[in-house]
């Protein structure tokens, strides 16, 4: 098989899955994953299988995508344009659905071409992305709740989590936003049952406030996480199967790049990847095609030739990336995935 290419270990994903659904359960949170890592409405079904109430979608398209797979959450602020509207009224034909507004202004827009859409609001617990701040939950609720919409709550991303240290704080942010925004419903007698959030890197911290959690990169895990202490080298699922081109040194090139591996690297990174079995090695720079890595001197350097599992930094970016997951039991394929929401971006 040519390299590069994405290879999933099932054994690995199905202890992930299993894992995140009885964590879940244990703490009586319903689970409704983000696709947006995967892409793949085989390991949809899975998850759906092992008992997920629905599942989190980012796009329009994505949604599309799943939407024979079951309930959808678009955890994102659409603005309605005409060519949005069109495609959610058929969405709401062929799956229940609902979808998240953060200003008086979109809800009024939404129910003025989808009355009856069930929506919640969204929250900035600390990330500062989109939604409001808590105090204004209410008021965004009212005007959707005028608008003809469906209100159920409220949801929020504790992105601000992924870095060395924050997971605590971020979940004590979420929990108080949540809790301060669904009282802020409940004062103007409008459902605030559902408390949305979560992700990976905060799953294992899950409290009481959530109703419902949305973690995604979970299901394979990736550099990022491991660094984190999210999760260990033995439960990534996913790599990028490279070969070795040139070698100088305790220098050596892979012909995996950012077009496939992905550019992301945060700041606390120790770089643009890691080697699955190479643990000492760093990758020290990202081309389109190529990645520089370097061991410490004294370590044997792989031979031209050699392949190498390289574990993304952010396996999501790495996946949207890709046409097929080749999927693999004890080191050999056994299958191909579709990235079938590949791209679906709109």
């Amino acid at each position: 098989m040519l390299t590069p290419f994405v290879a999933v270990d099932v054994t690995v994903l199905d202890t992930n899955l299993r894992a995140m659904a009885d964590h879940a359960a244990a703490h009586g949170v319903a689970l409704r994953p983000h696709a947006k890592t995967h892409k793949s409405p085989e390991i949809a079904r899975r998850q759906l299988a092992l008992g997920a109430t629905g599942l989190t979608v980012a796009t329009v398209s994505e949604a599309e995508v799943f939407a024979d797979a079951g309930d959808l959450f678009i955890a994102y602020p659409i603005w309605p344009s005409d060519e949005q509207v069109a495609r959610l009224r058929a969405l709401r034909e062929r799956t229940a659905l609902r979808i998240g507004v953060d200003s008086a202004e979109s809800a009024e827009a939404l129910g003025r071409a989808l009355p009856g859409l069930e929506v919640l609001v969204e929250v900035d617990s600390g990330h500062h992305r989109s939604g409001v701040v808590p105090a204004e939950a209410g008021a965004v609720a009212v005007a959707a709740d005028k608008a003809d919409l469906l209100v159920r709550g409220v949801f929020t991303f504790p992105g601000h989590a992924y870095g060395p240290s924050r997971q605590q704080p971020a979940v004590d942010q979420e929990s108080a936003a949540l809790a301060e925004a669904a009282a802020a419903l409940t004062a103007h007698g409008l459902d605030a049952s559902v408390r949305s959030g979560g992700s990976t890197p905060t799953a294992a911290l899950t409290g009481d406030t959530l109703t419902e959690m949305r973690p995604g990169v979970y299901v394979f895990g990736d550099a990022q996480q491991v660094e984190l202490g999210t999760c260990g080298w033995g439960r990534v699922a996913l790599t990028v199967t490279a070969t070795v081109v040139s070698r100088s040194g305790q220098r050596f090139i892979l012909d995996a790049g950012s077009k496939v591996l992905g550019a992301d690297q945060q700041a606390w990174a120790t770089g643009g990847g890691r080697l699955l079995d190479l643990p000492d090695a760093r990758i020290v720079a990202l081309s389109e095609h190529h990645a520089t890595v370097v061991l410490p001197e004294g370590q044997p350097v792989p031979r031209r030739g050699d392949r190498i599992r390289v574990v993304p930094n952010h396996v999501c970016a790495t996946v949207n990336l890709a046409d097929e997951l080749i999927v693999t039991e004890n080191g050999t394929p056994v299958d191909r995935w579709p990235v079938s929401a590949r791209g679906a971006n709109t």
